[in-house]
């Protein structure tokens, strides 16, 4: 297991695994861990940091959950669920307890839509397991095909690696998203990420960069350093609130999908698409 930094382990005794989700597509989340080593710049779910007591910085610590109350049958039968919406289930400390291997044994036996998502090539450890599973969808998230980027912006696995562990999920039967989150403007090429891996992902999802709370300024410093020519259009967005920029690649995604026959879905309204749910008015 490959650990880039010192972060502080230890293991957590929960009631419960299930949690109800407000996420527009499941019914119910499972977040194995609490914290994520990969450490992504631009990670939403640094949030969470108010509500675990930890000092350190997000991405230098992992809580691993136990609980010995079994995954409920019942409440899940003919339910959708995700693993996992803060944190990745196969971070690098999954190779040693093994938690998301366990949680998926016990979901074998219920019927319910299981939807995976990782930025790790540890999930095809898992194939034989994921093999049996009925309702199956596994995405891998990736927004660029530069890898310094990347490693700029997260701890996770390279893109190679990435693309590689959709390519073997694909070829073992199972249901492929390449999600294309979080877009960048003027740095992810959408058109060059599809091109490149239509081949084995069965569908696309396209989420934008949002940017909010203590890693705003990070990231726009980042790229006034590494991409000056984009600097005004960062402004123009995240300063300024002009969506324009996302209308209009809105529309070129539509138009390039439509032309390639490509399946994907558009979450770039992803807030609108929650409130939605909360309000109860699809």
């Amino acid at each position: 297991m490959k650990q880039q930094m010192k972060i502080k382990e230890q293991t957590i005794q929960v009631k419960d695994l299930l949690t109800k989700s407000n996420l527009p597509a499941s019914d119910y989340v499972i977040n194995p861990y609490v914290g994520c080593p990969h450490g992504c710049k631009y990670c939403y779910a640094c949030f969470m940091k108010r509500f675990t007591n930890h000092s350190e910085e997000w991405g230098q610590f992992i809580d691993i959950k136990q609980c010995d109350k079994a995954i409920s049958k019942k409440r899940l039968q003919g339910k959708s669920v995700f693993l996992s919406s803060v944190t990745d289930c196969y971070n690098p400390y999954e190779e040693k307890y093994e938690s998301t291997r366990k949680i998926i044994e016990q979901l074998l036996s219920i019927d319910c839509e299981l939807s995976i998502a990782t930025k790790s090539k540890l999930i095809l450890r898992d194939v034989d397991l994921l093999k049996k599973c009925k309702k199956l969808k596994v995405s891998m998230s990736v927004n660029t095909m530069d890898e310094q980027f990347r490693k700029d912006m997260d701890n996770a696995s390279t893109i190679t690696e990435r693309l590689n562990a959709l390519k073997v999920l694909h070829e073992n039967g199972i249901y492929t998203i390449l999600f294309m989150s979080p877009m960048f403007p003027g740095i992810t090429d959408f058109r060059e990420i599809i091109e490149t891996s239509k081949a084995y992902v069965d569908e696309y999802w396209f989420e934008n960069l949002n940017l909010r709370g203590s890693y705003k300024p990070r990231i726009l410093e980042y790229v006034r350093t590494h991409y000056p020519q984009y600097a005004e259009l960062y402004h123009e967005i995240y300063t300024e609130g002009n969506m324009a920029y996302w209308q209009s690649l809105a529309q070129a995604i539509d138009t390039y999908c439509a032309q390639q026959s490509v399946n994907y879905i558009n979450y770039f309204y992803h807030e609108k698409l929650v409130a939605e749910k909360k309000s109860g008015n699809p």
